[in-house]
């Protein structure tokens, strides 16, 4: 069957995913991977993709089978990218969430890590995402409604690492309404995305059309402020790295005492990411400090329950035990 890619090309996504991978060449010398939900935002991707890169592209589509909608997904997936010639693997993931994570962070760490496998496993150097403007002003919302620091307040990054697999967000600055109005071809639409009993939901549909009549220009204005506290995030990540560094990895407790308390938050968190545990919340990261601060004598224990999983003393040193799955 011959391909219907070209008919369908997206103009303005093609020229977004041109301009990111200009940034990013050597992520684009090979095989690339599409998440592929089937879904506007990920279609217009998915045809950029084909339409800039022809014969290199592998669509990736993970069923959660959260939603009796999952399996017509999957179906819709496979018939769309058969019609135009696009590799694709669809895989079926199970979600199960630990105490204290909800069932849509399970989905998405198990989306991750399949997209990562997968992409891995199909020789691709990159996996890249569909989301736009609009998701990153609601990513940004998201963040100051749950009291987020820097690292939230830094949005979402067009390129990062996750399970050892590179991933990237060429359409971050893309107005979704552009978007849908260049796609002609045929796409799915979640009815989870109307439910509002997600802040997300209550965000995209009650929060940023009154910020569109009040601040027409506030995707553009609130990319740039995340942007400027990605900069601020940056260099308190060197700082963490630089006393991750002289206090030892693990972090041991002298040296970390001798810092100062934001200095030692600041530790802390770097070092709690970089054991793939999620942030911890600001009353666990303050008894984490006041722990640390008590802890004067060889008896002292420290055992405390810290976003995904436990902080111990072990010996001289602090050590991060995940929570069983």
């Amino acid at each position: 069957m011959p391909s219907q890619t070209g008919a369908d090309a997206v103009p303005a996504a093609t020229a977004a995913l041109t301009a990111w991978s200009a940034r990013h060449p050597e992520l684009t010398t090979g095989r690339l991977a599409v998440a592929y939900s089937g879904g506007a935002d990920s279609t217009a991707l998915l045809l950029a993709a084909q339409t800039a890169f022809p014969g290199r592209v592998q669509a990736l589509h993970i069923d959660h089978g959260l939603q009796p909608a999952a399996a017509d997904f999957a179906s819709h997936a496979r018939t769309f990218c058969a019609q135009r010639g696009i590799a694709l693997t669809v895989e079926r993931v199970q979600a199960a969430h630990v105490q204290g994570e909800s069932p849509e962070e399970a989905a998405r760490h198990a989306r991750y890590l399949a997209l990562a496998t997968l992409a891995r496993q199909l020789g691709c150097g990159a996996v890249l995402l569909g989301q736009h403007a609009q998701d990153q002003a609601e990513t940004l919302l998201l963040a100051l409604s749950r009291g987020a620091g820097l690292a939230g307040l830094a949005g979402m990054p067009e390129r990062f690492t996750r399970h050892g697999m590179v991933f990237g967000r060429p359409l971050l600055a893309m107005d979704a309404a552009e978007l849908r109005a260049e796609l002609r071809a045929p796409y799915v639409n979640d009815p989870t995305n109307t439910d509002t009993r997600y802040t997300r939901n209550r965000i995209r549909l009650h929060v940023l059309p009154a910020l569109q009549q009040a601040f027409p220009q506030f995707a553009d204005t609130f990319a740039r402020s995340a942007r400027h506290a990605a900069q601020a995030q940056a260099l308190l990540d060197e700082l963490a790295q630089a006393d991750l560094s002289a206090c030892g990895q693990p972090p041991r407790l002298a040296p970390l005492q001798a810092l100062s308390r934001a200095r030692q938050a600041n530790l802390l968190r770097h070092w709690l990411r970089a054991e793939g545990s999620r942030a911890p919340s600001e009353a666990q990261l303050n008894e984490c400090l006041d722990q640390i601060a008590a802890c004067r004598t060889r008896g002292h224990h420290i055992a405390l329950k810290v976003a995904d999983g436990w902080v111990l003393r072990s010996g001289p040193a602090l050590c991060f035990q995940h929570a069983a799955r």
